[in-house]
C-alpha cells in the first residue's frame, strides 16, 4: 500500500513538473516573439548581416588562401558585395524612371482593350444587367442631394462658416534638401549597420563560434566544433546555390522578356530574381507586373500569352529539375514549415521578413540538425519524417491504415528486397507493439487490428519478388529515411521447380505457425509469403492451431518443416510446450524456431526450446528452409541428364526411323 501511494505521489509530481515545463516553454517562446518584435530595428540588420556573412565566407577564405591578410580580405569582400548591391539599386531606379516616363504611351492601347472587353461582355444579357445596375448605383452615389428651400415660418438657417485656407510659406533651399534627404536616411542607416555587422562577424568568426559552443555546452567539444563547422559550410553552400539559382532564373526571365519584346526586361529580371527568395508566391508576384505591361503594350494578346508561357516553363524547369541537381537534395524544409515561417517572419518584420523567411528557417534547421540541445528545431521545421520507419509502421498499423504502409514499403522496395523490408522495418515495428503489449498498453482488439492491417499489407506486396531490384529510380523522402534503417545482405537463392527435392513438392511443404499472439500471426503471414517467393509451398497457421482442440488438424503428408514464429522469446516454457506438441503431431518433421528481431544476447538455443534450429530474422530462416528444400547438386545434374535423355528419346520417336548415316572416307 505504501509503495502504491509513493508511486501515485511520484506520478502526480511528474505531472506537475511536466505542466511547469510546458508553461515555462510557452512563456519563453512568447518572450522571444516579443523581443523579436520590439527589437526589430536592431535584429533585421543583424539577420541580414549573418546571412551575408555565410554568403561571403567562401570568398574571404579564397582571398586568404591567395595570401591576403584577414582584415583586408574581409573589407574587400564586403565592399565588393555592397558595390554590386548599389549598382543593382541604381539600375532598378533607372529602369523604374524609364517605365514611368513611357506609361502615357500605353494609355491608348489599354483603353482600346477595355473597350473591346466591354463590347465582348455586352453580348451577355446577365453581364449587361449587372453592369447597368452598377452604373446606376454609382451615378446615384455621385449625385449630390439638391438644397431644399426653408419651409414657411421656419427659422432661417444659420450662416455657413467661411472656408479658411492656411498657406505655407515657400520652402527654402535647406528645407527642400531636408525633404529630399529624410526618406533616404533610414535605408542608408540600415545599410551602414549591416556593413558594420558583416565586417565584425567575418573578422570575429572563430571567436563567435567559440562563444556559441560555450553557450550550448562544452561536454563534447570535438563533436560540437565539427558539427558547427559542418553547419556553417552547409549553410554557405546552400545560400550560394540559392543565390545562383535565383540569379539564373532572373537572367532567363529577363532574356525571355527581351526576346518577346516586353519593355525594360532588365527590371523584370531583377525583380524575378529577388522575389524568388519568397517561397511559393514569389515567382507569381514577379510575373504579375510583366503580364500587365505586356497587355498594355501589345494591341493584341500574343505578347501577354507568350509572357505567361515563359513564366510557366522556366519556373517549373528551375524549381523541379535544375535546383534538385544543384542541391543534391531538397533544402531540408517541410512545405508546411516554409509557409508558417513566411507568415511568421512577415508578421514580425514586414516585407523584409518575407524575403528572409526561407534562409532564416534553413539556418535554424541546420543548427537543430547538428546541435543536440536544439534538435527540436529540425523536428518542427525539417522535412525528415518525425517518426522512424518502424515507429511509422507501428503507428499506421494501430490506425489500421495499410495504404500508407504500402506507400512507404513500395518506396523502400525500389532499392531493397522484400525480406530486407520485413526484417528491418516491419519486424522492429511489431516489436514496438510487443513492448506495449508486455506493459499492458496494447489490448487484444488493437493487437487483432494490427494483425489484420499487416495481412492487408502482405497481400498488397504480393506482386514483389524477394530479390534486389535493378535499375529502379531512387525512393522518395520517406523511403530514403526508411533505407537508412536497412543494410545490404546477401540474397537467398530462389529455387526453380527443378531445384526442389522430390519430397518438397507438396501443397504445404512448410508450415509457419504463430506461437501465441496476433503479433506472431502477423509475422507468420510475412514468412509464408517470403517462403512462397523462393519457390516453396507454404501455409500460415494462427496461434490457436496449437491448442489441444486443433493441433491434430495441423500438417499433411507433404509437410517437411514447421517454423514456429514467436515475436517474444523471453518465456521459453510456452515455446517448449508448443514444440513438444508439434513433434507429437508431426513426428520426424524438422522444427525451426523463428524469433524475428531478437537480440543476440536474448536469443534462445535450440536445446532450450526443444527444436532443431533457431533463426532471428526472416532471411536467416529462409536460408535454412531453402538449404533443406534444395536438391543436392549431383542430383540436379543427374536429373538434368535424365531429362535431356528423355527429351531426346521423345524427339527420336516423333521423327521416326531414319536411314543409317553414310560415312565418307577419303581415298
Amino acid at each position: 500500500m505504501d509503495s502504491d501511494i509513493a508511486v501515485s505521489d511520484d506520478g502526480r509530481a511528474s505531472g506537475r513538473r511536466n505542466v511547469v515545463d510546458t508553461t515555462a516553454l510557452v512563456a519563453l517562446c512568447l518572450m522571444i516573439v516579443a523581443v523579436l518584435s520590439v527589437a526589430r530595428e536592431l535584429l533585421v540588420p543583424l539577420a541580414l548581416a549573418i546571412l551575408l556573412s555565410f554568403v561571403l565566407a567562401p570568398l574571404v577564405r579564397l582571398l586568404r588562401a591567395a595570401g591576403l591578410p584577414r582584415a583586408f580580405a574581409v573589407v574587400m569582400s564586403v565592399l565588393s558585395a555592397f558595390a554590386l548591391l548599389f549598382a543593382l539599386g541604381w539600375l532598378i531606379t533607372a529602369q523604374v524612371s524609364e517605365l514611368v516616363r513611357d506609361l502615357p504611351r500605353y494609355q491608348d492601347t489599354v483603353q482600346a482593350k477595355i473597350t473591346s472587353l466591354k463590347g465582348a461582355t455586352a453580348t451577355s444579357e446577365a453581364l449587361r444587367q449587372v453592369s447597368g445596375f452598377l452604373d446606376t448605383v454609382g451615378a446615384e452615389l455621385e449625385t449630390a442631394a439638391p438644397e431644399e428651400a426653408p419651409a414657411a415660418g421656419a427659422a432661417p438657417a444659420a450662416p455657413r462658416p467661411l472656408p479658411v485656407q492656411v498657406l505655407e510659406p515657400q520652402p527654402g533651399p535647406l528645407s527642400t534638401l531636408a525633404a529630399l534627404i529624410a526618406p533616404l536616411l533610414h535605408p542608408f542607416a540600415i545599410t551602414g549597420i549591416v556593413i558594420i555587422f558583416v565586417i565584425f562577424i567575418l573578422l570575429q568568426r572563430e571567436d563567435l563560434r567559440n562563444r556559441f559552443i560555450r553557450l550550448i555546452g562544452t561536454r563534447d567539444l570535438q563533436r560540437t566544433t565539427d558539427a558547427l563547422d559542418d553547419a556553417a559550410r552547409r549553410l554557405s553552400r546552400l545560400l550560394l546555390i540559392q543565390l545562383a539559382m535565383n540569379t539564373l532564373f532572373g537572367i532567363a526571365i529577363g532574356a525571355g522578356l527581351w526576346l518577346i519584346g516586353v519593355p525594360i526586361p532588365v527590371l523584370w529580371g531583377i525583380l524575378a530574381a529577388v522575389m524568388r527568395f519568397v517561397p511559393y508566391v514569389g515567382a507569381v508576384i514577379s510575373a504579375a507586373l510583366p503580364l500587365a505591361l505586356a497587355a498594355a503594350v501589345d494591341p493584341g494578346w500574343s505578347m501577354l500569352m507568350w509572357t505567361a508561357i515563359l513564366f510557366a516553363i522556366i519556373e517549373p524547369a528551375v524549381g523541379h529539375f535544375i535546383e534538385p541537381l544543384a542541391y543534391g537534395r531538397t533544402t531540408g524544409l517541410s512545405p508546411v514549415a516554409v509557409v508558417v515561417a513566411a507568415t511568421f517572419w512577415t508578421w514580425l518584420w514586414g516585407p523584409i521578413g518575407l524575403i528572409l523567411a526561407t534562409p532564416l528557417t534553413v539556418c535554424l534547421v541546420v543548427i537543430g540538425r547538428h546541435v543536440k540541445g536544439l534538435s527540436f528545431l529540425e523536428v518542427l521545421l525539417g522535412d525528415r519524417p518525425a517518426l522512424s520507419p518502424p515507429q511509422l509502421f507501428y503507428q499506421r498499423a494501430l490506425a489500421g491504415d495499410a495504404a500508407e504502409m504500402v506507400g512507404v514499403a513500395e518506396e523502400v522496395l525500389r532499392a531493397r528486397s522484400l525480406s530486407e523490408y520485413y526484417d528491418q522495418i516491419a519486424v522492429p515495428g511489431l516489436r514496438l507493439a510487443l513492448d506495449d503489449s508486455e506493459r499492458g498498453l496494447l489490448g487484444d482488439d488493437r493487437a487483432r487490428r494490427i494483425r489484420a492491417t499487416v495481412e492487408d499489407l502482405v497481400e498488397d506486396l504480393d506482386g514483389y519478388d524477394d530479390v534486389q531490384p535493378d535499375g529502379i529510380r531512387p525512393p522518395g523522402p520517406e523511403g530514403a529515411a526508411a533505407l537508412e534503417a536497412t543494410a545490404d545482405r546477401p540474397e537467398v537463392a530462389v529455387l526453380a521447380p527443378d531445384g526442389l527435392a522430390d519430397d518438397w513438392r507438396g501443397e504445404a511443404s512448410v508450415l509457419a505457425v504463430a506461437a501465441e499472439s496476433p503479433l506472431d500471426e502477423a509475422a507468420a503471414l510475412m514468412l509464408r509469403q517470403l517462403i512462397a517467393k523462393h519457390g516453396i509451398s507454404a501455409r500460415a497457421e494462427a496461434a490457436d492451431a496449437l491448442s489441444a482442440r486443433r493441433v491434430f488438424q495441423l500438417g499433411a503428408s507433404g509437410t517437411r518443416l514447421v517454423c514456429l514464429v514467436a515475436m517474444g522469446a523471453a518465456r521459453p516454457l510456452p515455446l517448449r510446450h508448443a514444440a513438444r506438441r508439434l513433434r507429437r503431431r508431426l513426428p520426424g518433421v524438422r522444427v525451426v524456431l523463428l524469433t524475428p528481431g531478437e537480440a543476440a544476447g536474448g536469443r534462445l538455443s535450440a536445446a532450450d526450446v526443444g527444436v532443431d534450429e533457431t533463426a532471428a530474422s526472416f532471411q536467416e530462416a529462409l536460408g535454412l528452409i531453402v538449404a533443406a528444400a534444395g536438391r543436392p547438386p549431383e542430383a540436379r545434374v543427374s536429373a538434368s541428364a535424365e531429362g535431356a535423355a528423355a527429351d531426346l528419346a521423345s524427339a527420336d520417336a516423333a521423327i521416326g526411323p531414319q536411314a543409317p548415316p553414310v560415312v565418307r572416307q577419303r581415298v
